[in-house]
C-alpha cells in the first residue's frame, strides 16, 4: 500500500497533536499532586500545632493558634502561588511558541511551491510540537 505525501504529512501533524495534548496533561497533574501533597501535609502540622497548644492557657494558648494558622495559611498561599505560576509559566510558553510559529508561517509566505511547503512543514515541527 503507497501513502502519498499529503497522508503522511496528515498522519504526522496528528500524532504530533496528540502527544502535544498528552504532554501537556502530565504537568498540570504533578502540580496539582504536589499542592495538594503540600495542603496536606500543612493540614497535618496545623492538628499538630493545635494539639500542642492545648497545654498552654490563657493568652500563651491564643497566640499559639495564632501562630499555628499563620504558619497554616502561609503554606497553602505559598503552595496556591507555586501552582497557579507554574501554570502561568506554561501558559506563557504556549503563547510564545504559538506567536514565534506565525512569524515563521508569515516568511514562508514570501516562498513558492515546494520550498513554501517545506518551510511550512519545518515551521510546524519546530514551533507545534
Amino acid at each position: 500500500m503507497k501513502f502519498t505525501t499529503t497522508e503522511i504529512i496528515c498522519t504526522a501533524a496528528l500524532c504530533l497533536f496528540a502527544v502535544s495534548t498528552h504532554a501537556a496533561d502530565p504537568a498540570k497533574a504533578q502540580r496539582d499532586a504536589e499542592y495538594k501533597s503540600t495542603v496536606a501535609k500543612a493540614d497535618a502540622d496545623y492538628k499538630a500545632a493545635k494539639d500542642a497548644c492545648k497545654a498552654k492557657s490563657g493568652n500563651d494558648k491564643d497566640v499559639c493558634m495564632k501562630e499555628a494558622k499563620a504558619s497554616h495559611v502561609k503554606v497553602v498561599e505559598d503552595a496556591k502561588a507555586k501552582r497557579k505560576s507554574a501554570a502561568a509559566m506554561a501558559d506563557a510558553r504556549e503563547d510564545k511558541m504559538d506567536a514565534q510559529y506565525k512569524v515563521a508561517k508569515e516568511k514562508c509566505d514570501a516562498m513558492k511551491g515546494d520550498a513554501k511547503d517545506a518551510c511550512l512543514r519545518d515551521a510546524k515541527a519546530k514551533y507545534k510540537m
